[in-house]
């Protein structure tokens, strides 16, 4: 499998909750190596959808993906506890993590079925046009892709940097880890000084802010960046802190923060909050907000 491949994934059934929490999931999938996004026929140009994600427990979910699969192996991930269809099966509740392992296995797996039949002659329906198409596909509206082996100028190309500001070398290696896969450029602070010095100097997507810090306090920084106009608009700042009681999460609001974040840090949650404060997510929330008004 090459890098910047990008999968078109087609989502069957499913309740609002889980869609909303899918459409967050594909919003950071898409930026992975290789990519998934949710398959709309109103977006996409051409063709169709690469991979399958079906409610298992839904009848007319299996039903509709039935009707679809009978012409062709249609490669599919199923969810629930309902019949799998001799294909993979998650358990609810959806998890970020397995969710994408199973579709990078289930593509992995595919393309390798695919080209083994090509080169004996009997390629099934529905194999070559995801292993054959896939590679260097964009998302609709999407960057060019940057040359494979200029990983910076992807990040670039995506224009998101993230700051993280903890003095805790094993918090900053979590985050690292957790921002790693989806090709953010990540700056690291351990004070609250140096974190007011980068945010004047660059323009962050999101903040990750510890609220104790040497120096002046995760407070005092959120209370800085937010007090400049531009970066209020641009920069979401999301509090890290062990403090959970109502008056610190108070406290954080009155800063500022958008989010409030408790340690030890939930992958789940902490993935869905990046997701949430993805320029993309931000423009879809001032669309529908603009509407309602």
């Amino acid at each position: 499998m090459t890098l910047n491949e990008q999968y078109l994934v087609d989502v069957i059934g499913f309740n609002p909750v889980e869609r909303s929490m899918l459409a967050s999931i594909f919003a950071l999938a898409a930026r992975r190596d290789p990519g998934f996004v949710q398959y709309d026929p109103a977006i996409t140009a051409s063709g169709s959808a690469d991979i399958y994600l079906v409610d298992a427990d839904s009848p007319e979910a299996l039903n509709e993906f039935k009707t679809l699969s009978k012409r062709s192996n249609l490669p599919a991930v199923m969810v629930g506890a309902g019949d799998s269809g001799g294909f993979p099966l998650l358990p609810r509740p959806l998890q970020w993590a397995r969710l994408l392992q199973a579709l990078e296995e289930t593509v992995a797996a595919t393309a390798g079925a695919g080209q083994r039949d090509d080169d004996e002659g009997t390629l099934p329906l529905g194999t070559k046009s995801l292993s054959a198409t896939a590679a260097g596909r964009s998302h609709p509206g999407s960057a060019s892709t940057p040359p494979l082996d200029d990983a910076a100028a992807k990040k670039r190309a995506l224009g998101d940097t993230v700051l993280v500001v903890d003095d805790n070398a094993s918090v900053r290696m979590f985050m690292k880890a957790k921002l790693a896969p989806f090709n953010f450029e990540v700056d690291f602070a351990e004070t609250g000084e140096e974190a007011v010095g980068l945010t004047g100097s660059r323009e962050y997507t999101c903040v990750f802010l510890d609220v104790v810090l040497p120096g002046i306090d995760g407070y005092q920084v959120c209370k800085m960046i937010k007090g400049n106009k531009q970066a209020m608009k641009k920069t979401a700042v999301v509090m890290l802190t062990s403090r959970s009681s109502p008056f610190d999460k108070l406290r954080g609001s009155l800063a500022g923060c958008d989010e409030y974040l408790t340690k030890p840090l939930d992958e789940d949650r902490l993935l869905e909050v990046i997701a949430q404060f993805l320029p993309s997510s931000r423009r879809k929330r001032d669309k529908s907000g603009s509407k309602q008004q």
